[in-house]
């Protein structure tokens, strides 16, 4: 097992080392050749074009750390106007816009570290590998037609070889390195990454705009899906509860003119009245319902969501570890959550079974739920003011799955959202709340 990971690790030394080697120093070269030329205007044109070869270049090195060292990089560029200029100004806007972002000079700096110490810390993880192969095979014999009487022995790192018995203290040596190899690889990787993230990482200044961006934009969502859900509460009452309760004062308007004339008809018209009254109740508690289940409330997360299972058709296992409650509004954002993700896998992934876990750890609320379907679900679709049906589940627009309304809603709480879905199947929906339970 150590064999495997030791050479896994060189091959992607390797390839780290040569994206380094001709990706970084070709960007370097081309980003420094493009900005020396923006005084005589050709840079204008040249300039954007690079930096984003080169932003490419810094985001695939960042999916590498998360794949290979689950390392996570923050990108925090700063975005471009909505409706950018056209013509020779927009790009000029555009190439100044660029030149001021401080993450774009952040990955010049790191084209800088990649192409130099980068390089030579991801080379290591092969070359240890390598170099202790050639040793062990000029200890088997190679070192006779590299050693040269003329020109003295072959050295072998700092062993002289010109015969069997230094042969031999070379293979031990290369035997040392493939060792050293076996142990190192994997942290010679780790190494790598982490002077990506030592560069690429926005500093304390540029995580606070980051937070403070994200937070001004949760809020906005935040008030959009409370505007929404306002809408659909109204819209809601108006149609369902209101109505019935109107007709059911027009019934007994009606009832009350014809007690003495026609008791008969009036009977009917007690009986449509109290049909009215029974589907207007149940109208208004399936309304408090889609607000803030009682079972919620009442009992908490864990139970609540495994009401909402028995209610699916589909097959739903529910495991709870939670030694205490969150928050109201953290529960009602995961109950809502969790309810919109079971939607989507009944109404799109067409599975045959469902699990939900849910768990505290390390100061979050963690909740998956997978289902054997499908997939190829992805993030997108939904809009902020996408209406919400019944049990409180955000509807779907088009063909998108819901899961941008599941991100807005942990959003608001500085809650993550990952999904892995691969074509056929499974998806897993991996939802995260900071919170402390009480």
């Amino acid at each position: 097992m150590r064999v495997r990971t030791a050479l896994a690790a060189a091959v992607q030394g390797l390839a780290l080392a040569l994206l380094a080697l001709i990706g970084s120093v070709t960007l370097f070269v081309l980003t420094v050749v493009s900005i020396v030329l923006i005084p005589i205007g050709v840079g204008v044109f040249t300039t954007p074009a690079v930096l984003g070869l080169v932003r490419a270049h810094a985001g695939r090195r960042r999916l590498l750390a998360a794949r290979w060292a689950a390392l996570r990089i923050p990108a925090a560029y700063r975005p471009f106007p909505v409706d950018p200029r056209g013509g020779i100004t927009g790009r000029v806007e555009r190439c100044s816009l660029l030149l001021k972002d401080p993450a774009v000079w952040r990955d010049v700096q790191w084209l800088l570290v990649d192409m130099t110490a980068g390089a030579v810390v991801a080379v290591l993880a092969p070359g240890l590998i390598l170099h202790g192969v050639f040793g062990l095979l000029i200890a088997a014999g190679l070192w006779i037609p590299l050693a040269d009487a003329e020109n003295g022995p072959y050295w072998y790192a700092f062993v002289p070889v010109e015969g069997w018995g230094t042969g031999t203290l070379a293979g031990l040596l290369g035997l040392a390195l493939i060792a050293v190899a076996l142990w190192a690889n994997t942290a010679l990787v780790r190494t790598h990454f982490a002077l990506v993230g030592a560069v690429l990482r926005p500093g304390r200044e540029g995580e606070l705009e980051e937070r403070i961006g994200r937070l001004t934009e949760t809020r906005h969502d935040a008030l959009d899906t409370s505007a929404a859900e306002l809408r659909r509460i109204e819209r809601d009452l108006h149609d369902g509860a209101q109505a019935r309760l109107v007709a059911m004062g027009m019934n007994l308007g009606a009832i009350e003119a014809l007690v003495e004339k026609d008791p008969a008809r009036a009977k009917e018209l007690i009986a449509k009245a109290r049909e009215s009254s029974a589907e207007a109740l149940t109208e208004l508690r399936d309304l408090v319902r889609g607000i803030h289940p009682p079972v919620l409330a009442e009992r908490g997360l864990g139970d609540a969501v495994r009401a909402l299972a028995l209610r699916l058709p589909v097959r739903t296992e529910v495991d709870v570890e939670l030694a205490g409650r969150t928050g109201a509004p953290v529960e009602s954002a995961a109950y809502f959550a969790v309810s919109e993700a079971l939607t989507n896998a009944v109404k799109h992934a067409g599975a045959e079974r469902i699990w939900v876990d849910i768990t505290h750890a390390e100061g979050s609320l963690r909740i998956a739920v997978t289902d054997d379907g499908r997939g190829g679900a992805t993030v997108g679709g939904s809009s902020a003011s996408d209406s919400a049906s019944g049990d409180g589940s955000a509807s779907d627009s088009g063909s998108g799955t819901g899961l941008s309304g599941i991100e807005r809603r942990l959003g608001t709480f500085d809650g993550v959202l990952a999904v892995s879905s691969p074509a056929g199947g499974p998806t897993m929906v991996t939802m995260e709340i900071p919170c402390e339970l009480f």
